[in-house]
C-alpha cells in the first residue's frame, strides 16, 4: 500500500510538473501573434523575462529551433521597442546595440540576437567573413551551429526595405524560409537580360559572406528562379531605412 502511495505520488508530481512546463517556442509564436493582433502581449514579455539559460538551452537544441524561436523573438522585441517609442530609430547604431531583451537570465541587444546567436558570433562589419572569439556563455550556448542565409530575409528590422514580418515554426521553418526568400528577392530584383545584370537588395552585399560571395549570390538568384539564368553582374538597390511597423505576412500552408 506504501508503496502504491508513494508510486502515485509521484505519478501526478510528473504531471503536474510538465503541465507547468513552459514551451518557449510556443510563447515566442503568441507573442508575435498577440503583436500581430494588435492584443496583449504583456504577458508573454513577462514570461521571457523569467526564463532561464538554462530552460532555454534545454528546448532550444537544434539549430531549427533555435533560428524559429529566435527570428520570432528579434521580429517581435523591434515592433514593440518602436511602437513604444518610434524616436530610438533616429539613432540606429544605439537602437540595435543597446541591450534592451530580458530573456534567458541575460539582457540581449538586437545585435546579439542577430549577430551573436543567428549569425554564430560574426563581426557586425564584416561582410559575413569575420567572427568574433572568446565569446560569452550565453551566447555559445544559444547560438546556432551552423548559418543559415535565409535568416536575413526572415529578419525585419523596422525599415521599410526590411523583409516582412511572420511566424516560425520548427515543424515548417525550412519551406516558411524558403517561402520568404523567394518571396523577398522576387520583390526587390530586377533583370537586365541584354547584360545580364541583377540589381538586388544590398542585403546580399553586407552579408556577402553568409551567401557564399558573390558567385554564392549569383546562385542563389537563379537557384530560386529569380532570374532566367545566373547573373554575370550585380548591381545593389539603396536600402530604404524609414521606418515602417506592422508589415505582416502569412506564410500559406
Amino acid at each position: 500500500m506504501k508503496q502504491l502511495l508513494i508510486f502515485t505520488f509521484f505519478l501526478f508530481s510528473e504531471i503536474f510538473f510538465s503541465q507547468e512546463k513552459i514551451n518557449y517556442q510556443l510563447v515566442s509564436q503568441q507573442l508575435l501573434q498577440q503583436i500581430i493582433d494588435g492584443s496583449f502581449y504583456e504577458n508573454e514579455v513577462k514570461i521571457l523575462s523569467k526564463s532561464t539559460l538554462d530552460e532555454l538551452t534545454n528546448q532550444l537544441k537544434k539549430d531549427d529551433e533555435k533560428i524559429a524561436f529566435w527570428v520570432n523573438i528579434y521580429n517581435a522585441f523591434i515592433q514593440i521597442s518602436l511602437y513604444e517609442n518610434p524616436k530610438l530609430y533616429e539613432n540606429k547604431a544605439a537602437f540595435f546595440s543597446e541591450k534592451r531583451i530580458k530573456i534567458g537570465g541575460e539582457t540581449l541587444s538586437f545585435d546579439d540576437i542577430e549577430h551573436g546567436i543567428l549569425r554564430k558570433s560574426k563581426i557586425k562589419i564584416s561582410w559575413g567573413y569575420l567572427r568574433k572569439w572568446f565569446r560569452p556563455k550565453w551566447e555559445r550556448k544559444l547560438r546556432v551551429d551552423n548559418v543559415d542565409w535565409r535568416i536575413h530575409f526572415a529578419l525585419n528590422c523596422g525599415a521599410k526595405s526590411c523583409p516582412p514580418v511572420a511566424i516560425y515554426d520548427v515543424e515548417n521553418l525550412d519551406n516558411q524560409l524558403d517561402f520568404m526568400t523567394k518571396a523577398y528577392l522576387e520583390e526587390q530584383t530586377s533583370y537586365d537580360s541584354v547584360s545580364k545584370t541583377a540589381s538586388t537588395s544590398v542585403l546580399m552585399s553586407w552579408f556577402r559572406g553568409d551567401f557564399g560571395g558573390k558567385n554564392g549570390a549569383k546562385k542563389i538568384l537563379f537557384t530560386y528562379k529569380i532570374t532566367p539564368e545566373k547573373p554575370k553582374r550585380l548591381d545593389y538597390k539603396t536600402y530604404d531605412w524609414a521606418l515602417l511597423l506592422g508589415n505582416f505576412r502569412t506564410i500559406p500552408n
